[in-house]
């Protein structure tokens, strides 16, 4: 079994050949496919695309980069959204302190504000966070939550360490095929199965041997094959293991009430 834990498919980028690319993932043998919204926008229209496709299911929230822009409304339609059966996470919520589109005090109220709406809907959370690792953990542990991925892990292993003891899991991203990968590869290697799940975060991030290419869910089994080959083990045992975790944090087939 292989599940992409982390795509965008409501994105532009897929506007053209949306249906085809889903296709295309289910004969890669992907099983399901989380799409993940980053606005009230596109968490709707990640929410009508789960209703289409039985095996996709959507999440909600505000990314860093869009939180300037929200307002109280926006989570009041936020909770709405949260009470739809296939909406099974809360995110991409975190800290962007690399590209700083978003000041970065708005940044960190936003942040707050959306964990604290994340335990309110008893969500598990989906974490941003690149370049702000000691600010993001600071504010995950103050806030109590303790059930979420830290998505397209960036940190070094300490920190998947702190991660993992926070009761969080460890999302590995396509980066992991890269040549200069060696800090994400030795997370990979010291991290338990247990605590790892499988992305493509598409359409960005694709693996080798498509790097430079939009990325899609079908591309997936190169990351589950890269991890494989760093843990010596079966491709096969690598994807199974990642689909249970991922199966386990989202409660897929579980009903919520």
């Amino acid at each position: 079994m292989l599940i992409d834990s982390h795509a965008h498919l409501e994105m532009k980028e897929f506007d053209s050949d949306r249906e085809a690319v889903i296709e295309r993932a289910r004969q890669a043998g992907v099983d399901y496919i989380i799409t993940v919204g980053t606005n009230l926008v596109l968490s709707r229209k990640a929410l009508s695309l789960a209703h289409q496709y039985e095996n996709i299911y959507a999440t909600i929230g505000i990314h860093p980069h869009d939180v300037a822009k929200t307002s109280n409304k926006t989570f009041d339609d936020l909770r709405v959204l949260a009470g739809d059966k296939k909406v099974i996470a809360y995110g991409e919520i975190g800290l962007d302190f690399f590209r700083n589109i978003s000041p970065h005090e708005k940044q960190i109220e936003m942040f707050n504000r959306q964990l604290e709406l994340a335990q309110e809907l008893k969500l598990p959370v989906i974490i941003h966070d690149r370049d702000a690792h000691e600010q993001t953990l600071q504010m995950v542990k103050a806030s109590g939550v303790r059930q979420g991925v830290f998505h397209c892990f960036s940190g070094d292993y300490n920190m998947a360490k702190k991660c993992i003891e926070l009761g969080f899991y460890i999302s590995v991203p396509g980066v992991v095929t890269f040549d200069k990968a060696k800090k994400m590869r030795d997370v990979v290697q010291h991290t338990p199965l247990d605590f790892l799940l499988l992305e493509t975060d598409c359409p960005y991030l694709a693996p080798i041997p498509h790097r430079g290419e939009r990325n899609e869910p079908s591309f997936i089994i190169h990351t589950a094959k890269k991890i494989a080959e760093i843990k010596g083990m079966p491709w096969e045992d690598v994807a199974q293991s990642a689909a249970r975790n991922t199966q386990k944090l989202f409660r897929l087939g579980i009903s919520r009430i």
